[in-house]
C-alpha cells in the first residue's frame, strides 16, 4: 500500500515537472508566430520633418530680447514697480519656448 502511494506520488511529480518544462503547446506556437510576424514587419520609417531654421533662429533671437527685458522688469518689481507688459512678455517667452521645443524634438 505504502509503495503504491509512493509510486503514485513519484509519477504525479514527474508528470508535473514534465509539463512545466515543456510548457503549453499553444503558448509555444503563439510565441513562434509572434516572432515570425515581428521579422516580417518592416521598422517604421522616420519621416524627416521640414524644419524652418530661419524661423527657429528668429524665435530664439526674440527669446533673447524678451528675456533681457524681463530681467530689467524683475529689477523694477524688486523696487516695487510692476510693468504693465511684464506678464505678457512672460507668456510670450513660454509660448516661444514651447514652439522651439516642439520643432527641435523628434
Amino acid at each position: 500500500m505504502r509503495t503504491s502511494i509512493l509510486l503514485f506520488a513519484l509519477l504525479l511529480l514527474t508528470s508535473l515537472a514534465w509539463a512545466q518544462r515543456n510548457g503549453p503547446t499553444g503558448q509555444r506556437q503563439a510565441d513562434k508566430a509572434e516572432d515570425q510576424f515581428e521579422k516580417t514587419v518592416p521598422p517604421p520609417l522616420r519621416q524627416q520633418s521640414s524644419v524652418d531654421f530661419a524661423k527657429l533662429r528668429s524665435d530664439a533671437d526674440e527669446l533673447i530680447t524678451l528675456s533681457q527685458s524681463i530681467h530689467s522688469g524683475i529689477d523694477n518689481v524688486q523696487k516695487g514697480m510692476l510693468a504693465k507688459d511684464l506678464i505678457d512678455k512672460l507668456k510670450q517667452v513660454e509660448k516661444l519656448s514651447k514652439r522651439l521645443r516642439s520643432e527641435i524634438t523628434p
